[in-house]
């Protein structure tokens, strides 16, 4: 969403909010999965097949540490050129630079012009209290529920460590309060944009700003089309449908874009309280990622009078190319 968004508004433009509750230590590094991952798709240089790291990357590094330990230590991959990221991060942390700072800094490594922050410089893990055994349960860093245990395990709670003390980056909420219009990318509700929204009074100001907040639904026909929003949402209590995102995020915005698998449920979300624009939200590949940016982007314009009547649903289903909806800081 991000990258069509970059594609159809000058980057410099835009102020892209990223969770670092998924950050954590590995191998004695500070690794920010999110951030990193922003970046790497916005220079053009994520794998595409995994979906994270770099394209054409090697592993000598891992394959050395795995032989060392025995295994013990090699089930969170690290590229040997993303290492280098990771090395510049931790050691710019322990000279006293703050994480926004890092975020930039590797961002005009890959000359990426759009302005990537995370959302506090303090420290917020996500945590999962994960079932484990027949009655018991066990609580787990997030990469060690998404990777270690290949999110196969029934997540019980999630949490938000330090969330309570944490500010929002230096900058993030201006840019809530001075943008044009607010968009939240099509992600996972609980761990991807939760801990974004549960931070320094992040939350407050974009529900500050609802009329000016679009959402992208991650969830399509009761589908995550990546990842396990759908059964997280389902094991957490809730609806794993565009309804239920739409009771999770009502509070933060008007508009939630739906796919047109979804046409059928518009009415249900409009009962939660926001409009729902129908058109195709599958980004498969660029074009079809720029061309829901657009529809994003023209739903933030201002319209004339005689057209702001006009129900977005009806629009967007008659024309994908009018008023769709919108994404994120």
């Amino acid at each position: 969403m991000l990258a069509g968004l970059s594609s159809v508004v000058a980057p410099e433009e835009i102020t892209a909010v990223v969770n670092t509750g998924d950050d954590s230590v590995f191998h004695g590094l500070h690794v920010s999965p999110d951030l990193d991952t922003v970046t790497y798709t916005l220079a053009g240089a994520i794998s595409t097949t995994s979906g994270w790291g770099l394209e054409g990357e090697t592993w000598s590094a891992m394959q050395e540490l795995r032989a060392l330990s025995q295994d013990r230590l090699g089930w969170f991959n690290l590229g040997d050129r993303d290492l280098g990221t990771h090395l510049f991060r931790t050691s710019r942390l322990s000279e006293g630079a703050t994480l926004s700072q890092v975020a930039a800094e590797v961002a005009a490594r890959w000359s990426v012009k759009v302005r990537i922050v995370p959302m506090s410089d303090d420290p917020v893990r996500t945590k999962v209290v994960v079932a484990d055994g027949a009655d018991g349960e066990v609580e787990v860093d997030f990469q060690d529920y998404f990777v270690r245990r290949r999110h196969q395990v029934p997540v019980r709670r999630v949490e938000l460590r330090g969330a309570e003390t944490a500010k929002a980056a230096p900058g993030v909420l201006e840019a809530i309060a001075s943008c044009d219009m607010i968009v939240i990318c099509p992600s996972n509700p609980v761990v991807s944009i939760g801990p974004v929204l549960g931070v320094g009074g992040i939350g407050e100001a974009v529900a500050a700003r609802r009329s000016s907040t679009v959402a992208v639904s991650p969830i399509v026909d009761g589908h995550a089309l990546k990842g396990p929003a759908d059964r997280m949402l389902k094991e957490l209590g809730h609806e794993a449908s565009v309804v239920g995102v739409a009771r999770m995020w009502s509070r933060y915005c008007a508009t939630l874009v739906i796919d047109e698998a979804d046409a059928g449920r518009a009415g249900e979300v409009e009962a939660e309280g926001m409009n729902a624009v129908i058109c195709p939200t599958v980004m498969s590949d660029a074009t079809k990622a720029a061309d829901l940016a657009r529809i994003v982007v023209s739903i933030g314009r201002p319209r004339p009078a005689a057209q702001a009547s006009a129900r977005p649903a009806a629009q967007a289903s008659a024309s994908p190319s009018r008023p769709a909806a919108a994404d994120r800081p």
